[in-house]
């Protein structure tokens, strides 16, 4: 099935916006993406006045397991692996229906994720295409150990690295610190130690993983670089030796902005724990300064969300972006964060990312300008993982080519 898109603006992912251009693509990759008509013929044409195209968006920080909920440790405890795994399909559909393509899983219970990815990429199920990290590891009684593997000491946590990778794990997400919504752990203090990490990292690297580290403590956030993470989580508290580090070891930061905004925002009085709301009460400005600094020092930034934390929902992608933008990024910068730097992070932008001619058609079309708001991405006409159109706002607009 091919598909041709005529007049159309398009973001392409890299800091270029062209304005009336075509794109020819089919469901093994984009074909033609250039200045005016072309004489190839196509299924479906799609007269795109009025219309961008972008890259498909990625989420680098979700958990599909989780659904806004006010606490997350209830839901945890209270879901069985059927459960979680219908939950976490929803949830994936609803981040397609926002423009989101790809989405990096940070960890769910019974490695559910894993088991998603599966039945997206065999066909079995539709959704956005999953990298999965399973059930990511702690020290004992560390962030999120009520569904994670928790181990102690280099040996330990070599074998809860390899356990992962046994299983399928796309990704190996640590916990470098404590965390906002642990009960009893204070989130900026250590916790794996750097040799822990690093031990991971290799066996992470051997394997031809990529690796996270949950980060929110400057000290912890260290440990983490120098172990050799591909990306910082969070990243709360970022001195300018941390950013220095982060820029030699060519880190990415995932800063998932929205997630403690959405906790002080809904409060106690929406149920969520009195702990996890001061905790992101104290850190709120902390972690937008440490955004901007490293923003302005060069720091690769992709975007995250921590979708499916208290009331950061699966389908709210935009409200990143925008907070991103009010911190001082362009619209082109907030984009390529979107798109690209998300796929270097993942180490897959020779085959997403951008819109390009070879590369895989996953791509976002959106009624208006991005460049005149931001939040235009909000305005969905459709969405393509493969070539294959699996959201479509606007079926009046698809016409048989040979009308043309």
């Amino acid at each position: 099935m091919k598909t041709k898109i005529t007049n159309v603006t398009v973001y392409n992912g890299l800091g270029g916006v062209f304005k009336n251009q075509t794109l020819l693509f089919d469901e093994n990759e984009i074909l033609f993406c250039g200045n005016g008509p072309i004489d190839k013929e196509a299924d479906i044409v799609i007269d795109g006045k009025g219309l961008s195209c972008l890259p498909g968006m990625i989420d680098m920080h979700v958990h599909l397991n989780l659904d806004g909920a006010p606490d997350i440790s209830k839901t945890i405890s209270e879901d069985n692996e059927a459960f979680a795994a219908f939950r976490s399909l929803v949830n994936a559909q609803k981040q397609l229906n926002a423009g989101v393509t790809t989405v990096r899983n940070c960890g769910s219970k019974y490695n559910v994720d894993i088991s998603l990815r599966n039945a997206i990429s065999q066909g079995i199920l539709e959704g956005p295409t999953v990298y999965a990290a399973g059930q990511p590891i702690v020290m004992t009684g560390g962030h999120c150990h009520f569904f994670s593997l928790e181990a102690d000491g280099i040996d330990e946590i070599r074998k809860a690295a390899r356990t992962q990778i046994k299983a399928g794990a796309d990704v190996l997400k640590m916990m470098a610190t404590g965390g906002g919504l642990t009960k009893g752990v204070k989130p900026g203090a250590p916790q794996l130690s750097e040799d822990e990490m690093q031990a991971a990292c290799c066996e992470a690297n051997n394997a031809g993983k990529t690796t996270a580290a949950h980060a929110q403590g400057n000290e912890g956030i260290k440990n983490a670089i120098r172990a050799g993470v591909t990306t910082i989580e969070h990243g709360v508290e970022l001195d300018d030796e941390a950013i220095q580090l982060m820029l030699e070891h060519n880190t990415y930061l995932v800063a998932t902005l929205s997630a403690p905004q959405n906790v002080i925002k809904y409060g106690e009085e929406a149920g969520i724990p009195k702990y996890a709301v001061d905790k992101n009460r104290e850190a709120l400005i902390p972690h937008r300064e440490s955004f901007k600094k490293a923003y302005k020092a060069g720091v690769k930034i992709a975007v995250g969300t921590d979708a499916g934390t208290p009331f950061n929902f699966h389908g709210d992608y935009v409200t990143e972006l925008e907070i991103m933008s009010q911190l001082g990024m362009s619209t082109q910068e907030v984009i390529q964060s979107a798109t690209y730097m998300g796929a270097a992070a993942l180490g897959v932008q020779e085959v997403i990312g951008s819109v390009e001619k070879g590369k895989k058609a996953d791509l976002l079309l959106v009624y208006g300008e991005p460049e005149e708001n931001i939040s235009t991405l909000r305005n969905i006409h459709s969405v393509y993982v493969n070539g294959k159109c699996m959201v479509d706002n606007a079926e009046t607009s698809r016409v048989p080519s040979n009308s043309y």
